[in-house]
């Protein structure tokens, strides 16, 4: 026994034609930066050569925010290396976010 829906198609056409999405996106885009700054105060600070290259890249047309470091020597700030313990700053940040954006989230679906 099954259940067969008809029209199933349209339907879902018709409601992704008529979604807004433009307070995800919003959304989406204010949690990526605020990422991005908490990311930028907790990194380690000598030339401040890793601060700057924290970036935030929005793609997915808006629906995706990336936060990286560009700097050649980030990962071993985040993870450390054999000879020196690591200076998180990267998953602290997303920690502390994600957690933001979810409820950020969940307000638009209210």
């Amino acid at each position: 026994m099954g259940v067969k829906l008809i029209g199933f198609e349209k339907l879902e056409a018709k409601l992704t034609k008529s979604m807004d999405l433009s307070k995800v996106k919003a959304t989406v885009k204010k949690n990526g930066a605020e990422m991005q700054k908490k990311a930028m105060k907790e990194a380690p600070v000598l030339t401040h050569h890793l601060q700057k290259s924290i970036m935030l890249e929005i793609t997915d047309g808006g629906m995706t925010a990336e936060v990286e470091s560009t700097a050649e020597y980030a990962a071993y700030q985040e993870y450390g290396t054999r000879f020196m313990k690591g200076k998180p700053h990267i998953r602290p940040a997303f920690e502390e976010q994600k957690e933001k954006f979810k409820a950020d989230m969940k307000e638009l679906v209210r």
